[in-house]
């Protein structure tokens, strides 16, 4: 038993269901932010000064931040990454799916945290004062989709996709030129002293390094899988609903009266059981 599987049998409860749907809500309430209030795009960024100062919001608001700019390919790529997580989900399962989103959220709030002390610890203040100016901070939703892609392409890698609608390509080649791309983001957010921006993009991937790397490419989970999975699940709930205890003369159960006590006789031959007012007063059973 893998070290997935053994979270999933002891949180599997905390998973959330279409979560890709949550998602991609999520999304559209951005761009329409974007859209008809764009200046309250600054009421929901990751800003980790007022996270220090009590927004704590701001660690999870960040997500609806759309992972691009609104324009005429907007339902194009909410279909795509739509896709994209719903074949996740239906694979790894709700709890694993979850998992790896919630990951990727949570290293990138740490590690966006985590470069402002650092800063702050080194006496940076003017940069500080550049990165509050321009918002500077990177948390973005580009990145987390791209680990969200990155997952679907090893995956999956001999799927094809049509690049920019004429060409048919298969997605591993994609997930190499995406690799190479944040490689070179790395580089540049580095060389520019752009210290944030160079870990959200190490962060927001780390989730799929882990993933991939610990998981070891055991990651699918097959229909017949799923089937035993709702199938344990299914006589679990109909063993609980089965009554504990039944008097052998009057079928009564605990549910009919929890103050009921029940008794087997020593008696009778077989396994009989009664309750409080018919225990001293059956026939034995011989």
């Amino acid at each position: 038993m893998d070290f997935f599987t053994r979270l999933e049998r002891k949180y599997g409860k905390f998973a959330i269901p279409n979560l890709t749907f949550i998602l991609i809500g999520g999304f559209v309430l951005g761009y329409l932010i974007e859209i008809f209030a764009p200046e309250a795009m600054n009421l929901i960024s990751l800003d980790p000064i007022k996270v220090m100062h009590g927004q704590v919001y701001r660690l999870i608001s960040w997500v609806i931040i759309p992972p691009y700019g609104a324009s005429i390919l907007v339902i194009i790529t909410l279909m795509f990454y739509f896709y994209v997580g719903r074949t996740l989900e239906n694979t790894w399962g709700d709890f694993r799916y979850t998992l790896y989103i919630l990951s990727g959220i949570i290293f990138t709030d740490i590690g966006i945290m985590a470069a402002y002390g650092i800063m702050a610890l080194a006496g940076q203040q003017e940069l500080i004062s550049l990165y509050n100016e321009y918002g500077l901070y990177g948390a973005s939703t580009y990145y987390l989709c791209m680990s969200m892609f990155l997952a679907y392409a090893f995956m999956f890698p001999d799927m094809q996709v049509l690049y920019y609608f004429i060409i048919p390509i298969k997605v591993k080649w994609l997930g190499y030129l995406d690799i190479a791309y944040l490689i070179v983001e790395v580089l540049r957010f580095g060389m520019m002293g752009y210290y944030t921006g160079m870990v959200t993009v190490i962060m927001s991937v780390l989730n799929f390094i882990l993933f991939y790397v610990t998981m070891k490419g055991k990651t699918r989970i097959t229909p017949a899988h799923k089937r035993r999975k709702r199938q344990y699940k299914r006589e679990v709930r109909q063993t609980q609903l089965l009554t504990r205890h039944k008097c052998a003369i009057c079928g009564r159960t605990e549910e009919d009266d929890p103050a009921l006590e029940f008794r087997y006789c020593s008696r009778c031959k077989g396994n009989y059981e009664y309750c409080q007012n018919h225990l001293f007063t059956h026939e034995h059973k011989k």
